[in-house]
């Protein structure tokens, strides 16, 4: 079932109005904020950055309903010598669903589980940029709807090349769960190519795919995400906005059909 655009709600959330606020004020940029965007495309860059991503699903279930995913992703590299890195990811999901179900049995708000993952990376890798560690599946969410109750935990890898403007790569990670009264089992693959190319200029265009394989119930979810992303000064504070829309290529019975993704990254550059 479609959903309209009409769909979306009157007030728009703190991430889009951020979004918007971003656009105003701004300072004029320098040759070096090109390399500073370029690094946002590196997910094991020696930079600590904070991005605000959110994530509009449509066509849920039978009742065609919207799930509204905000994700804060704090990154923080750490130096364990003078020859690596280990760069801590985290992405704490906060969940807004509704009229999935006729009758509001799937409606629900609150904290998802939390994804810790860790990246022992080279700080001179030659000739790719690699990284590569554990993943740890936290069972935080506030409501049974929104998380599977389960502490699950895997290993989690990245490589990718840069070169001239171009950044392409893949991330991957996979999960069994190992303690947890939830009843549904913890054994998912993910795998997230991607492909950016950033302008002089500092804007980006990015193509990827977030894909999960589900080994216990054999279901497939694949969205594929284009967005395009602008980095911006306000006062001194580097930040970065992003827009772009989703499509699903493979979902599970009741997956949605197509998403909105948008938000915006604040950067704390340490060189």
């Amino acid at each position: 079932m479609n959903t309209s655009l009409s769909a979306l709600p009157a007030v728009l959330p703190p991430a889009a109005t951020c979004l918007l606020l971003a656009l105003a004020g701004t300072s004029p940029l320098h040759a070096a904020d090109a390399d500073l965007a370029k690094q946002l495309s590196n997910p094991v860059a020696s930079l600590i950055s904070v991005p605000v991503q959110s994530n509009l699903d449509f066509g849920l279930g039978p009742g065609g309903g919207t799930k509204w995913t905000t994700n804060i992703q704090p990154v923080i590299p750490f130096d364990l010598n003078e020859d690596w890195n280990v760069i801590s990811r985290t992405i704490l999901p906060v969940v807004d669903q509704q009229g999935i179900a006729f009758g509001g049995a799937t409606d629900a708000f609150g904290l998802g589980d939390i994804l810790q993952s860790l990246f022992f990376s080279p700080k001179d890798p030659e000739p790719f940029i690699w990284g590569i560690g554990p993943a740890f599946l936290f069972p935080t969410a506030t409501d049974s709807l929104l998380g599977g109750n389960k502490w699950a935990a895997g290993p989690t890898a990245v490589v990718l090349k840069q070169q001239g403007g171009w950044t392409y790569g893949a991330l991957a990670n996979h999960l069994w769960d190992f303690a947890g009264s939830g009843d549904k089992s913890v054994n998912a693959t993910f795998v997230q190519p991607f492909v950016s190319y950033t302008t002089a200029k500092a804007t980006s265009f990015t193509l990827n795919l977030e894909t999960t394989y589900n080994w216990q119930t054999s279901d497939w979810n694949v969205p594929a995400n284009f967005l395009v992303s602008q980095l911006l000064k306000i006062g001194d504070q580097p930040i970065q906005v992003f827009a772009g829309a989703r499509y699903y290529l493979e979902t599970p019975d009741g997956g949605p059909e197509w998403g909105l993704r948008f938000g915006f990254t604040f950067l704390f550059p340490t060189g």
